[in-house]
C-alpha cells in the first residue's frame, strides 16, 4: 500500500488554518502532540522548523493574522506581567486580540509592553523588518525598507528600525564579556552636534564630527592550532558604547558593568585605563607603537574597521545621539553570526520580551 505524501497546501488554505489556530486557542507546540497522524498539521509543523529565506519567509507569514499569531505565541511563552497590579495570570480575550489580568482586570493588548508598543504600523511591517535585518551580512536603510515597504512616510519606517535596534542592544546588554578581552577606543564620523555648530572646528581625535566608542573584544584560544608566539585567538562577542570623553572616570564604570571581574583585560598604556585594574581580575597595559596597534590589538581593530565600513556602506549623516543603535545592531549580528537563519527568531523573542523606549529627537 503506497504511503501518503503531505501535499503544500495553498495561501488561501494555509490562512483559513491561522484563523482556525485562533479560533481554538492551540499553539504550534501543541500541534504535534494533538493532530501528527494528519498530514495536513503535520506540514505546519514542518514549515515552522524550515530555514528563515526570503520565499519561506513569505510562505510562513503571508499576512497580518499569521504575524499576530506567532507574536501571540512567543508573548504567552515569554509570560504576561500586569502593568497595574505585578500579576502573571492572564485570560485571553480573543475577540480584543487582550489580555485581561486575573487579579484585577486590567487588560493588555499584544502590542503593551513589546518593542510595538504604541505603534500602528502592522505586525507584518515589524515581521518584514525584522527579516531585513538578520537575514544579511549588512544592514539595510530605512528608506530602503521604506521602499520595499511600500510606504508613503518615511519617519514611521525610520522609528521602527530604531527601536528594533533598540531592542537588539538591550538582549545584549544583559550579558558580560568574560575570559581575554581586549579593549580600545574607536572615532566614527557622524554629523555635528546642535550645540557644538556654532563652535570652531576641532582637527583630530577632539574633532566635532568624530563621536568616541569604547569597543571590547572577547577571544579565545584556538585549539589545535600554535604559532612562534603562542597559540592563536579567535574572536567570540564584542561591545561598542558610545561615550563622552576618555577620562578615566567615563571609561571605568563602563567597563565594570560590561566586563566580568574574573576577566583579563589587555589596552595600551593610555592614562584613560589607570584605574581598570580594580574593577578586573588583571589588567595588562602594553606600550604599543602607533604602527603596531593592529598586531597588539587586532580584534578590536578590526571590529571597527568592519563597523566603519557597514555605516559607510549603509547610513549616513548619522546623528551621535543615534550612534549607539547602529554600534547596536552591528554587535548584535556579530555576536551571533553563527545563529543562521534561527537569527530572526531571536530578534523576535527580543522584540516580545523588551518595551520600546526610543524617543524621537
Amino acid at each position: 500500500m503506497a504511503s501518503k505524501v503531505a501535499t503544500k497546501p495553498s495561501n488561501g488554505v494555509w490562512h483559513l488554518c491561522t484563523v482556525v489556530m485562533h479560533l481554538c486557542f492551540i499553539s504550534l507546540n501543541e500541534y504535534p502532540k494533538l493532530y501528527l497522524k494528519y498530514d495536513f498539521f503535520q506540514y505546519l509543523w514542518d514549515i515552522s522548523e524550515k530555514d528563515m529565506n526570503l520565499l519561506n519567509f513569505n510562505e510562513i507569514y503571508p499576512d497580518e493574522l499569521s504575524c499576530k499569531l506567532k507574536f501571540k505565541e512567543i508573548r504567552d511563552k515569554e509570560g504576561i506581567v500586569c502593568a497595574h497590579c505585578g500579576c502573571k495570570d492572564h485570560y485571553w480575550k480573543s475577540d480584543k486580540w487582550q489580555y485581561e489580568c486575573k487579579k484585577c482586570g486590567f487588560r493588555t493588548t499584544l502590542r503593551s509592553g513589546t518593542v510595538m508598543h504604541g505603534s500602528k504600523l502592522p505586525f507584518r511591517y515589524w515581521f518584514i523588518a525584522m527579516h531585513l535585518l538578520t537575514s544579511t551580512k549588512k544592514s539595510f536603510s530605512a528608506k530602503e525598507v521604506q521602499r520595499q515597504l511600500s510606504h508613503k512616510r518615511y519617519e514611521p519606517i525610520w522609528g521602527m528600525l530604531h527601536k528594533l535596534r533598540q531592542a537588539m542592544g538591550k538582549r545584549d546588554g544583559q550579558y558580560q564579556l568574560s575570559g581575554q578581552i581586549e579593549l580600545d577606543e574607536g572615532f566614527f564620523s557622524t554629523e555635528i552636534a546642535d550645540e557644538e555648530k556654532n563652535k570652531p572646528l576641532k582637527r583630530g581625535r577632539g574633532s566635532q564630527k568624530k563621536t568616541k566608542v569604547l569597543v571590547m573584544a572577547e577571544s579565545k584560544a584556538v585549539e589545535g592550532e600554535t604559532k612562534k608566539n603562542g597559540k592563536p585567538r579567535r574572536v567570540r562577542f564584542i561591545k561598542m558604547q558610545v561615550i563622552d570623553d576618555l577620562k578615566a572616570a567615563t571609561i571605568t564604570p563602563v567597563v565594570e558593568k560590561e566586563v566580568s571581574p574574573t576577566s583579563q583585560l589587555t589596552t595600551d598604556d593610555s592614562t584613560s585605563y589607570v584605574n581598570l585594574k580594580d574593577v578586573v581580575e588583571k589588567h595588562e597595559p602594553q606600550v604599543v607603537p602607533k604602527e603596531k596597534v593592529g598586531q597588539m590589538l587586532p580584534w578590536v581593530h578590526i571590529a571597527i574597521s568592519n563597523a566603519k565600513r557597514m555605516l559607510l556602506d549603509i547610513h549616513h549623516d548619522i546623528k551621535p545621539d543615534h550612534l549607539q543603535n547602529y554600534l547596536d545592531e552591528f554587535c548584535y549580528n556579530f555576536n551571533r553570526r553563527y545563529f543562521g537563519e534561527a537569527l530572526f527568531d531571536r530578534l523576535l523573542i527580543a522584540s516580545a520580551s523588551n518595551k520600546n523606549e526610543f524617543r524621537y529627537r
